[in-house]
């Protein structure tokens, strides 16, 4: 709680500010996209749409080839890499050319696809719906998992000729993949590789601090969900959006509230590259379904990794009991790598712990040795790139013999 309240304290701050210092001059800066971010360095961008099986349409960002290296004709393996909550595309793009996931993937020769979840800035469309539809945000993580990347899978398959793709997933992008690997578990043979960079999948034990001061009043079904769930979670509005990213901009008067953003996604800002806070903010929050994070707080309060509790009635009418089931991992057969933090708020140690007995093909739980290495170092991080990105790296290119 105490978290939330500086949040606010810091949004007054910024207005304040902003109306009674004379001297603050803000010219509001463009929003870029990631195929724009992507160009910048001289890489080559390609915008897809994907259609899903409900109706959403997804914005994909690729890099098919390295201008650094030889390879435009060449064989080119398949990398999906996927965001976390409150995120989208830009976040494995922000740490430039030298240290950012995508990159490192794309000058190790492969063809880099990243991926953004429905309702989030790049993919806020609908064959039928307007994001003003009462339906249009009734979605949470298992739709995301459900739908949503398996669109994605199969789009690049058929684009691409591949056969199977190298999956990445932070966070948000852990717990969706084993959604799809539990409930849609053909599509394991459609992965090469699965790395699973901080994944909240049991959270019993988490301690990040909106998680826990919302618990009681959305963690179970009660009023309080119901008057929060099926709607947008902080609502994108491209002015106010404009103003945070120019503010984190402005150095001295309001870096500090960059800072604090770092701080209510998840961690303090440790080993976080601070430099990046200006570009983050110029997409972050990505915007979610509110049903997207009451999911994440009933995991923490069920102590459970299952489908969304709506309720005993309308459990029954959904799935046939009053409890919603838990989702069976035992059936992800994906060549599986767990990633962990010793200083994650939201993926804890001891949570990710109880995954290797019930994964039939994890081939490593991976603990970073530095005891400060907290849930957005897995993007972010100033050694993120030794720490993380090679490794990744590695261990694809290592299956595919390159």
């Amino acid at each position: 709680m105490l978290k939330v309240s500086v949040i606010i304290l810091a949004l007054i701050a910024t207005v304040l500010a902003v109306e009674y210092d004379p001297y603050i001059d803000i010219t509001l800066k463009k929003i870029k996209t990631s195929a724009q971010r992507i160009e910048s360095f001289g890489y080559p961008a390609e915008t897809h749409e994907v259609e899903t099986e409900d109706g959403y349409l997804l914005n994909m960002f690729r890099i098919p080839y390295s201008p650094n290296l030889d390879n435009v004709k060449g064989p080119r393996p398949a990398v999906l890499i996927q965001h976390g909550l409150f995120s989208c595309s830009d976040c494995f793009l922000l740490n430039g050319p030298d240290n950012a996931l995508a990159y490192n993937y794309a000058d190790a020769g492969y063809d880099v696809w990243l991926g953004n979840a429905r309702g989030n800035i790049y993919s806020r469309n609908h064959t039928k719906m307007s994001t003003k539809h009462p339906y249009y945000w009734a979605f949470s993580w298992h739709e995301i998992g459900a739908y949503d990347l398996p669109a994605m899978i199969d789009y690049i398959l058929a684009t691409t000729g591949e056969k199977a793709v190298h999956y990445v997933g932070h966070s948000q992008g852990c717990t969706t993949f084993f959604v799809m690997g539990a409930t849609r578990p053909e599509y394991n043979d459609k992965i090469k590789t699965a790395h699973m960079l901080a994944p909240p999948i049991f959270m019993g034990n988490t301690t990040t601090g909106i998680i826990l001061s919302l618990a009681s009043a959305v963690g179970s079904p009660g009023l309080g969900a119901e008057l929060l769930q099926n709607q947008v979670f902080l609502p994108m509005n491209p002015v106010v959006q404009r103003i945070l990213d120019t503010a984190c901009s402005k150095d001295p008067h309001f870096f500090t509230f960059c800072q604090i953003l770092a701080q209510w996604w998840g961690d303090d800002v440790g080993n976080l590259n601070v430099t990046l806070l200006p570009q983050v903010a110029e997409t972050h929050p990505a915007g979610i379904s509110t049903n997207q994070g009451i999911h994440f707080i009933q995991s923490y309060v069920s102590n459970e990794f299952r489908q969304y509790d709506w309720g005993p009635k309308t459990n029954m009418d959904k799935y046939g009991t009053d409890v919603p089931p838990s989702y069976d991992i035992t059936k992800i057969t994906s060549k599986m790598y767990l990633y962990s933090g010793l200083a994650d708020e939201s993926a804890n140690v001891q949570d990710i712990a109880r995954l290797p007995e019930l994964l039939p093909n994890l081939q490593e739980l991976y603990e970073i040795e530095d005891e400060t290495w907290g849930h957005l170092d897995f993007i972010f991080a100033m050694q993120v790139k030794e720490t993380i990105n090679d490794k990744v790296v590695a261990i694809s290119k290592q299956y595919d013999n390159l």
